[in-house]
């Protein structure tokens, strides 16, 4: 992305917020870590991956895009998923610039389902720039396209419209040229030199986090949240890292562990060299389980794991 970068003279300075949104699973995280040009939100071929919102802070010479990774839209079925929600609307009414995506590798079948039509919803009646952006292209023949965008254009009034594969970076430049020119004038919200508000904290979490997710299947990865407990930096030594990973029912805490201990090792192992990367610096990681039962139902836990 860099020579994009370079060729972007958007003048006076730009800067704003831009939120990329849409359904589960349709690469949100996947075009905000493109566009960054490093992974900032964690990935995972499972829908709901994303809980927070992430933001993602991209500066040029003339110009600053925050942008914001948000969960997937879904009809909320328990409270972490109203908190989810509200933090994909929040991300919504903050925005400059409103990026719409959807997987055109099912966006034909999908289009007129309840889900859709929700996930839709959101964006009606805003007065700021909606782009739709047709992700995974690479996996569908042109005249699928085409009939995406005149289905989707007949529901919505979009400024822009966007075939993209974020993996492949196909027409992800075009799109940022796009964005940053749209973008209000405005200084800088943050120093160039920063990629994420968040703290370190947060990303160690994610990335554990990220590892059940790519380890277990069905329940385990939804009903299971990380606690960051012990942070220690130590120059010239490895830092120390204790986190608890909560689960919502005491038959789970077996199957995370796994036999003698085998499955937890692996997560640990996993984690450990991903925030090694994160960091730039080597971790000791312990890993405790612990059980809250349904946690993800109750307000308490829910303001603890910071689900507001």
């Amino acid at each position: 992305m860099e020579d994009t970068r370079e060729a972007i003279n958007s003048k006076p300075f730009r800067a704003g917020y831009v939120a990329i949104i849409g359904e589960p699973n349709v690469g949100k995280s996947t075009l905000m870590n493109t566009l960054i040009g490093q992974k900032i939100s964690i990935v995972t071929h499972k829908p709901q991956t994303t809980r927070h919102k992430i933001i993602g802070i991209l500066s040029g010479e003339n110009y600053q895009v925050v942008f914001l990774d948000t969960p997937g839209l879904l009809q909320p079925k328990y409270l972490l998923h109203e908190s989810m929600m509200n933090v994909a609307k929040s991300a919504i009414t903050d925005a400059d610039i409103v990026l719409f995506m959807i997987d055109c590798t099912n966006a034909v079948k999908e289009a007129d389902t309840s889900e859709h039509d929700y996930a839709l919803n959101k964006l009606r009646g805003l007065n700021k720039p909606v782009y739709l952006i047709i992700n995974k292209t690479d996996l569908v023949k042109k005249n699928d396209i085409a009939v995406i965008i005149a289905t989707h254009s007949k529901k919505l009034s979009f400024k822009e419209v966007f075939p993209i594969s974020a993996l492949n970076t196909t027409g992800t430049e075009e799109l940022l040229k796009f964005v940053v020119a749209d973008l209000p004038e405005h200084a800088a919200f943050y120093p160039s030199d920063m990629l994420s508000e968040h703290s370190e904290r947060f990303f160690v979490s994610e990335i554990i986090r990220e590892k059940i997710f790519e380890k277990f299947r069905e329940e385990i990865p939804y009903s299971t949240a990380v606690e960051i407990v012990d942070f220690k930096e130590q120059p010239g030594k490895k830092d120390v890292i204790e986190a608890e990973i909560i689960l919502e029912r005491e038959s789970q805490k077996g199957i995370l562990i796994g036999k003698n201990g085998a499955a937890l090792k692996e997560i640990g192992e996993l984690a450990r060299k991903d925030i090694e990367i994160f960091l730039l610096r080597p971790v000791f990681l312990t890993l405790h389980v612990k059980v809250r039962e349904k946690w993800r139902q109750k307000k308490d836990w829910l303001k603890r794991f910071g689900y507001n």
